[in-house]
Protein backbone atom coordinates (compact mmCIF):
# COMPACT_ATOMS: atom_id res chain seq x y z
CA UNK A 1 0.00 0.00 0.00
CA UNK A 2 1.44 3.54 -0.96
CA UNK A 3 1.67 6.01 1.77
CA UNK A 4 0.78 9.16 1.17
CA UNK A 5 1.58 11.68 4.18
CA UNK A 6 5.28 9.72 4.65
CA UNK A 7 8.32 10.10 2.61
CA UNK A 8 9.07 6.11 1.30
CA UNK A 9 12.13 4.85 2.06
CA UNK A 10 15.06 5.51 -0.76
CA UNK A 11 14.51 1.93 -2.64
CA UNK A 12 10.72 2.33 -2.90
CA UNK A 13 11.02 3.86 -6.24
CA UNK A 14 7.39 3.83 -7.24
CA UNK A 15 5.85 4.66 -4.03
CA UNK A 16 8.17 7.84 -3.99
CA UNK A 17 6.97 8.37 -7.41
CA UNK A 18 3.39 7.98 -6.04
CA UNK A 19 4.58 10.17 -3.03
CA UNK A 20 5.79 12.87 -5.00
CA UNK A 21 2.39 13.18 -7.42
CA UNK A 22 0.19 12.72 -4.34
CA UNK A 23 1.97 16.02 -2.55
CA UNK A 24 3.42 18.16 -4.96
CA UNK A 25 0.86 17.68 -7.80
CA UNK A 26 0.11 21.31 -7.91
CA UNK A 27 3.95 22.09 -8.61
CA UNK A 28 4.08 19.45 -11.67
CA UNK A 29 0.68 21.31 -13.02
CA UNK A 30 1.67 24.69 -12.68
CA UNK A 31 5.00 23.08 -14.88
CA UNK A 32 2.87 22.02 -17.09
CA UNK A 33 0.56 24.90 -17.59
CA UNK A 34 4.07 27.54 -18.23
CA UNK A 35 5.15 24.43 -20.51
CA UNK A 36 2.27 24.34 -22.76
CA UNK A 37 2.07 28.09 -22.59
CA UNK A 38 5.58 28.75 -23.14
CA UNK A 39 5.43 26.76 -25.92
CA UNK A 40 2.32 27.82 -27.71
CA UNK A 41 2.56 31.63 -27.58
CA UNK A 42 6.51 31.22 -28.53
CA UNK A 43 5.99 29.29 -31.76
CA UNK A 44 2.50 31.31 -32.20
CA UNK A 45 4.58 34.35 -31.74
CA UNK A 46 8.00 33.40 -33.44
CA UNK A 47 5.57 32.54 -36.50
CA UNK A 48 4.25 35.45 -37.38
CA UNK A 49 7.10 37.89 -36.53
CA UNK A 50 8.86 35.00 -38.94
CA UNK A 51 6.32 35.49 -41.50
CA UNK A 52 6.81 39.30 -41.42
CA UNK A 53 10.50 39.14 -41.91
CA UNK A 54 10.33 36.56 -44.37
CA UNK A 55 8.29 38.88 -46.64
CA UNK A 56 11.26 41.53 -45.82
CA UNK A 57 14.30 38.61 -46.87
CA UNK A 58 12.91 37.81 -50.06
CA UNK A 59 11.60 41.43 -51.34
CA UNK A 60 14.14 41.95 -54.48
CA UNK A 61 15.62 45.18 -55.28
CA UNK A 62 14.66 47.03 -58.47
CA UNK A 63 17.07 49.87 -58.86
CA UNK A 64 15.63 51.32 -62.19
CA UNK A 65 11.72 51.46 -60.32
CA UNK A 66 12.91 52.01 -56.42
CA UNK A 67 14.28 55.30 -55.08
CA UNK A 68 17.40 55.03 -53.37
CA UNK A 69 16.16 55.36 -50.01
CA UNK A 70 13.65 52.67 -51.03
CA UNK A 71 16.55 50.29 -51.98
CA UNK A 72 19.02 51.46 -48.83
CA UNK A 73 16.13 50.56 -46.38
CA UNK A 74 15.29 47.27 -48.01
CA UNK A 75 19.23 46.41 -47.60
CA UNK A 76 19.27 47.83 -44.43
CA UNK A 77 16.24 45.40 -43.01
CA UNK A 78 17.42 42.62 -44.65
CA UNK A 79 21.06 42.95 -43.31
CA UNK A 80 19.34 43.37 -40.19
CA UNK A 81 17.25 40.27 -40.25
CA UNK A 82 19.80 37.82 -41.72
CA UNK A 83 21.94 38.92 -38.89
CA UNK A 84 19.71 38.62 -35.92
CA UNK A 85 19.01 35.08 -37.79
CA UNK A 86 22.77 34.10 -37.02
CA UNK A 87 22.87 35.53 -33.79
CA UNK A 88 19.83 33.40 -32.15
CA UNK A 89 20.37 30.40 -34.18
CA UNK A 90 24.30 30.53 -33.19
CA UNK A 91 23.58 30.83 -29.84
CA UNK A 92 21.94 28.97 -26.82
CA UNK A 93 18.63 30.01 -25.41
CA UNK A 94 19.68 29.49 -22.27
CA UNK A 95 22.37 31.89 -22.94
CA UNK A 96 19.68 34.17 -24.34
CA UNK A 97 17.64 33.71 -21.60
CA UNK A 98 20.09 34.82 -19.22
CA UNK A 99 21.23 37.80 -20.77
CA UNK A 100 17.59 39.27 -21.48
CA UNK A 101 16.31 38.77 -18.01
CA UNK A 102 19.37 39.86 -16.33
CA UNK A 103 20.03 42.70 -18.23
CA UNK A 104 16.70 44.15 -18.62
CA UNK A 105 16.05 43.45 -14.91
CA UNK A 106 18.89 46.55 -14.42
CA UNK A 107 16.30 49.11 -15.85
CA UNK A 108 13.54 47.94 -12.88
CA UNK A 109 10.77 48.01 -14.90
CA UNK A 110 7.84 46.43 -12.68
CA UNK A 111 6.57 43.87 -15.20
CA UNK A 112 9.88 42.47 -16.44
CA UNK A 113 9.30 39.27 -14.29
CA UNK A 114 11.22 35.63 -15.40
CA UNK A 115 8.02 34.44 -17.31
CA UNK A 116 8.16 37.54 -19.39
CA UNK A 117 10.91 36.99 -20.04
CA UNK A 118 11.08 33.72 -20.66
CA UNK A 119 7.76 34.40 -23.47
CA UNK A 120 10.36 37.14 -25.21
CA UNK A 121 13.11 34.95 -25.09
CA UNK A 122 11.23 31.80 -26.50
CA UNK A 123 9.27 34.06 -29.18
CA UNK A 124 12.54 35.48 -30.23
CA UNK A 125 14.37 32.25 -30.87
CA UNK A 126 12.03 30.15 -32.84
CA UNK A 127 11.60 33.40 -34.82
CA UNK A 128 14.64 32.62 -36.06
CA UNK A 129 14.65 28.77 -36.67
CA UNK A 130 11.13 29.36 -38.31
CA UNK A 131 12.44 32.22 -40.92
CA UNK A 132 14.70 29.43 -42.27
CA UNK A 133 11.67 27.38 -42.50
CA UNK A 134 10.06 29.85 -44.52
CA UNK A 135 12.72 30.24 -46.55
CA UNK A 136 12.91 26.86 -47.31
CA UNK A 137 9.70 26.31 -48.25
CA UNK A 138 9.73 29.07 -50.26
CA UNK A 139 12.81 28.13 -52.35
CA UNK A 140 10.28 25.18 -53.04
CA UNK A 141 7.74 26.83 -54.85
CA UNK A 142 8.24 27.24 -58.40
CA UNK A 143 9.24 31.25 -59.10
CA UNK A 144 7.37 31.61 -62.12
CA UNK A 145 4.39 31.63 -59.93
CA UNK A 146 5.87 35.34 -58.32
CA UNK A 147 6.76 36.85 -61.57
CA UNK A 148 3.06 35.63 -63.27
CA UNK A 149 1.54 37.49 -59.77
CA UNK A 150 3.74 40.69 -60.60
CA UNK A 151 2.67 40.77 -63.59
CA UNK A 152 -0.71 40.74 -63.07
CA UNK A 153 0.00 43.85 -61.14
CA UNK A 154 0.53 42.61 -57.20
CA UNK A 155 3.38 44.27 -55.36
CA UNK A 156 6.01 41.88 -54.17
CA UNK A 157 4.64 41.94 -50.46
CA UNK A 158 1.13 40.81 -52.32
CA UNK A 159 3.13 38.28 -54.11
CA UNK A 160 4.35 36.58 -51.61
CA UNK A 161 1.57 37.37 -49.02
CA UNK A 162 -1.48 35.76 -51.13
CA UNK A 163 0.50 33.01 -53.36
CA UNK A 164 4.23 32.11 -52.56
CA UNK A 165 3.97 31.86 -48.91
CA UNK A 166 0.86 30.26 -48.26
CA UNK A 167 2.28 27.02 -50.49
CA UNK A 168 5.20 27.65 -48.55
CA UNK A 169 3.67 27.10 -45.36
CA UNK A 170 1.58 24.30 -46.18
CA UNK A 171 5.20 22.73 -47.19
CA UNK A 172 6.37 23.76 -43.85
CA UNK A 173 4.15 22.26 -41.74
CA UNK A 174 5.92 19.37 -40.67
CA UNK A 175 9.21 21.80 -39.58
CA UNK A 176 7.28 24.28 -37.94
CA UNK A 177 5.32 21.50 -36.10
CA UNK A 178 8.80 20.43 -35.15
CA UNK A 179 9.74 23.25 -34.17
CA UNK A 180 6.73 23.42 -31.56
CA UNK A 181 7.55 20.31 -30.31
CA UNK A 182 11.16 21.48 -29.64
CA UNK A 183 9.93 24.24 -27.42
CA UNK A 184 8.11 22.13 -25.27
CA UNK A 185 11.39 20.56 -24.59
CA UNK A 186 13.57 23.50 -24.81
CA UNK A 187 11.72 25.62 -22.65
CA UNK A 188 13.50 23.32 -19.56
CA UNK A 189 15.93 25.65 -19.99
CA UNK A 190 14.19 29.27 -18.45
CA UNK A 191 14.76 27.18 -14.80
CA UNK A 192 18.04 29.24 -14.81
CA UNK A 193 16.33 32.59 -14.66
CA UNK A 194 13.40 31.44 -12.32
CA UNK A 195 10.69 30.17 -15.04
CA UNK A 196 8.61 27.56 -13.19
CA UNK A 197 8.22 25.09 -16.25
CA UNK A 198 8.48 21.10 -15.81
CA UNK A 199 11.85 21.28 -15.03
CA UNK A 200 12.14 24.30 -12.21
CA UNK A 201 8.92 22.77 -10.92
CA UNK A 202 10.58 19.34 -10.42
CA UNK A 203 13.20 21.06 -8.90
CA UNK A 204 11.09 22.69 -6.26
CA UNK A 205 8.93 19.52 -5.52
CA UNK A 206 12.35 17.16 -4.75
CA UNK A 207 14.31 19.70 -3.28
CA UNK A 208 12.51 19.45 0.55
CA UNK A 209 13.13 15.15 0.04
CA UNK A 210 16.24 15.38 -2.21
CA UNK A 211 14.45 12.02 -4.42
CA UNK A 212 15.47 14.01 -7.44
CA UNK A 213 15.84 10.50 -9.32
CA UNK A 214 12.12 9.76 -8.73
CA UNK A 215 11.29 13.52 -9.80
CA UNK A 216 12.94 13.33 -12.89
CA UNK A 217 11.55 10.13 -13.56
CA UNK A 218 7.86 11.95 -13.68
CA UNK A 219 9.12 14.78 -15.56
CA UNK A 220 10.54 12.85 -18.42
CA UNK A 221 7.00 10.43 -18.16
CA UNK A 222 5.54 14.39 -18.57
CA UNK A 223 7.57 15.97 -21.32
CA UNK A 224 7.25 12.30 -23.19
CA UNK A 225 3.33 12.43 -23.03
CA UNK A 226 3.34 15.90 -23.98
CA UNK A 227 5.41 15.33 -27.06
CA UNK A 228 3.68 12.44 -28.15
CA UNK A 229 0.38 13.82 -27.89
CA UNK A 230 1.28 17.31 -29.55
CA UNK A 231 3.37 15.17 -32.27
CA UNK A 232 -0.30 13.42 -33.00
CA UNK A 233 -2.01 16.64 -33.41
CA UNK A 234 0.96 18.16 -35.74
CA UNK A 235 0.51 14.84 -37.57
CA UNK A 236 -3.18 15.22 -37.88
CA UNK A 237 -3.14 18.51 -39.09
CA UNK A 238 -0.54 18.08 -41.48
CA UNK A 239 -2.67 15.08 -42.82
CA UNK A 240 -5.63 17.18 -43.31
CA UNK A 241 -3.92 20.26 -45.11
CA UNK A 242 -2.96 17.53 -47.28
CA UNK A 243 -6.62 16.36 -48.48
CA UNK A 244 -7.70 19.71 -48.15
CA UNK A 245 -4.83 20.97 -51.01
CA UNK A 246 -5.40 17.48 -53.32
CA UNK A 247 -9.13 18.40 -53.07
CA UNK A 248 -8.67 22.09 -54.79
Amino acid sequence: MFIFNVLPPRDAFFETIWYLISNYQTFFLTGIFYTLMLSIIGTGGGFMIAFFFTIVRTRKIDRLRQSKITILLTKLSQGFINLYITIFRGTPMMVQAMIFYYGVSRLQLSFWTPIVAGFVVVILNTTAYISEVLRSGINGVDQGQLEASRSLGFSHGQSMRLVILPQAIRQSLPAIGNEFIINLKDTSVLSVIGVTEIFRATQLATSPNYRTTEGFFIAAILYLMMTLIASLFVNRFEQSSQRKEAMV
